[in-house]
């Protein structure tokens, strides 16, 4: 049974003054007149990491209409509505509450543009759960309860009341929310169902602020689809809509420097997560199991069947079963294609710009001065007309050098002063006047899978027995930033993942791979075994499955299957 808020009143004025281990005292669930509040985790000290603290608000009381929240797509905008709120309101109090180190903090998520599923908050069949930190006052290292009672008892119910009661809300926003949520939902089934790899929609704003910010750029030219390639869809809500549909197949993106080729592309690969309202690209929507592949030199293959693309290794290395500690850029863009198609993808972008030249394309002169006995890689170029026609897989690829892509292509849209314009009828014309040389790629083949998911030899303080489990070692994690995190010793590094989108994707990553460590991976599961698994734990249990605690804290977002596959092959293992 759960304590009253007296209850937690009576100990705050208790253990004021106090050493600062005294506020362990206070874990526990205090019934509040609207909501549960949990202390699940108290920091060690006030310079330490922040409490983790969570409300739950009964489903009843918060008020919002049951069909904002019945379907997973639904559900999860309004968690992510309600997130955005909730730290507008958290931002109001944070340090007004003072002393020292962290003392006063209040933080929740902070959401991107992309909209994810993530642990800050999370609706369930009876209530909304909401996850933050607080950072528990004190006067050096002693206890300033009378602060800690102005944020449960003051500020707290306040945030709450404002972001979690729909009585308190724009109901015309949270109805545009769910509108939007629906009308996305429509049109990545309408993809599937006209063969399409994308659509973008008319007036999208593309181009973005700058590296650093994903927020739309102002007084940036709007896209618009050439009439020969757009289509028109009626949208659930918003009615009718206008835009490019890119078929199935083999689409280039050509043009100038500079005149938004990759803009496109970016905004193309950022298409398989939603976005909010205002972001410019709400209604580009992707192909959800599209992967940007690019060049990785230096990462760590392991037992990865690359022979579709390199073939009779002058040391006789057998490419069915690769593994190297520092690829170079053609094998490690071999690897990254054979692992997408491990895990499910059906469309590649590709950016000329930062593939490896060797690996996407020989040119005509180049083949007579090295024969094809001496080159043991079979270009992109002689393999993208059969990833799709045998394997399913479609390519979007920008080029801004070789004209060889021409001849594969099957869609050619070409970018002038961020202009899209249909050259694909003028430019096969070209194409039959300049004939390529015939090539003789080997026969297509599915490739093969034998990895076992094996680990590397973990070491930890907490055991210096090298038998002892995973879990007895106390394997730590910590992310370190957008891209790598650590697990044991060993540094997973992510960096040429682009689609991870956001930090807290990638500490979902971090414990998924921790929890695969202690839990699954010396089963002798093959790696696809272990992705499955995790895949399937999240799809039933939520991030609660991989937890490493009894509690849930606020930081963790949800990765695609993708991202899950493309860490489990980076990871450094035996």
């Amino acid at each position: 049974m759960p304590k009253t808020s007296n209850d937690l009143q009576t100990k705050l004025h208790a253990i004021h003054q106090k050493g600062y281990p005294a506020y362990k005292e206070l874990r526990g669930t205090y019934q509040f007149p609207n909501y549960l509040l949990y202390i699940d985790h108290v920091q060690g000290d006030p310079f330490a990491s922040p409490s983790s603290i969570s409300v739950e608000i009964p489903l009843k009381t918060a008020g919002f209409p049951a069909d904002y929240y019945q379907k997973s797509y639904t559900r999860i905008a309004l968690q992510d509505y309600l997130t955005r709120q909730f730290e507008q309101q958290v931002n109001r109090y944070s340090f007004r509450a003072k002393g020292s180190g962290k003392s006063g903090l209040i933080s929740v998520t902070h959401c991107g543009q992309e909209i994810l599923e993530r642990s800050a908050c999370q609706i369930t069949k009876n209530s909304i759960i909401a996850r933050f930190f607080v950072g528990f006052p004190a006067n050096g290292r002693r206890i300033n309860s009378i602060e800690l009672e102005k944020i449960f008892f003051d500020f707290l119910p306040v945030c709450v009341e404002k972001a979690f009661f729909y009585r308190n809300q724009n109901a015309k926003v949270v109805e545009q929310v769910y509108f939007l949520a629906e009308d996305q939902y429509f049109l990545r089934k309408e993809l599937k169902r006209l063969h399409l790899t994308a659509f973008v929609a008319d007036a999208s704003i593309l181009p973005r602020q700058s590296g650093v910010s994903d927020k739309p750029l102002k007084e940036s030219i709007p896209f618009f689809a050439p009439d020969s390639l757009a289509i028109e869809l009626t949208l659930p809500h918003k009615g009718t809509i206008r835009g490019l549909g890119i078929k199935e197949g083999i689409t280039l993106i050509v043009g100038g420097g500079y005149h938004g080729k990759s803009t496109l592309l970016n905004a193309l690969e950022s298409g398989v997560y939603n976005h909010i309202a205002g972001d410019g690209r709400e209604y580009v929507i992707s192909d959800d199991s599209g992967v940007k592949l690019r060049a990785e030199d230096g990462r760590f293959i392991k037992d990865v069947d690359i022979s579709l693309f390199i073939n009779d290794l002058p040391n006789k290395k057998d490419t069915h079963c690769f593994s190297t500690c520092d690829a170079s850029g053609s094998t490690s863009q071999a690897a990254a294609i054979v692992e997408s198609m491990e895990a499910g993808s059906s469309l590649f972008f590709i950016d000329e710009d930062t593939s490896a030249t060797n690996f996407m394309v020989r040119d005509s002169f180049m083949q007579k001065v090295i024969g094809r006995s001496k080159e043991p890689i079979t270009p992109f170029l002689e393999r993208a007309r059969d990833l799709y026609e045998k394997a399913g897989i479609s390519t979007i690829l920008v080029a801004g050098s070789s004209g060889a892509f021409f001849h594969i292509a099957d869609t050619i849209i070409q970018m002038d002063c961020y202009k899209a314009i249909d050259i694909t009828a003028s430019t096969k014309v070209l194409c039959k006047e300049n004939p390529l040389p015939k090539t003789s790629a080997t026969e297509f083949h599915q490739p093969d899978s034998y990895r076992i998911m094996s680990t590397p030899d973990f070491q930890t303080k907490t055991s210096k027995n090298p038998h002892a489990s995973h879990a007895d070692r106390g394997l730590k994690v910590k992310t370190h930033d957008r891209y790598t995190f650590s697990i044991g010793k060993e540094t997973v590094d992510l960096r040429y993942v682009e689609q991870i989108a956001d930090f807290e994707q990638t500490s979902a990553l971090a414990s998924m791979l921790r929890f695969a460590c202690e839990s699954l991976i010396d089963n002798q599961l093959t790696l696809d075994e272990v992705a499955k698994k995790l895949i399937s734990i999240l799809e039933t249990k939520g991030f609660s499955g991989i937890s490493s605690t009894s509690y849930l804290s606020c930081g963790l977002a949800m990765p695609r299957k993708q991202e899950i596959y493309a860490c489990l092959n980076r990871f450094r293992r035996k």
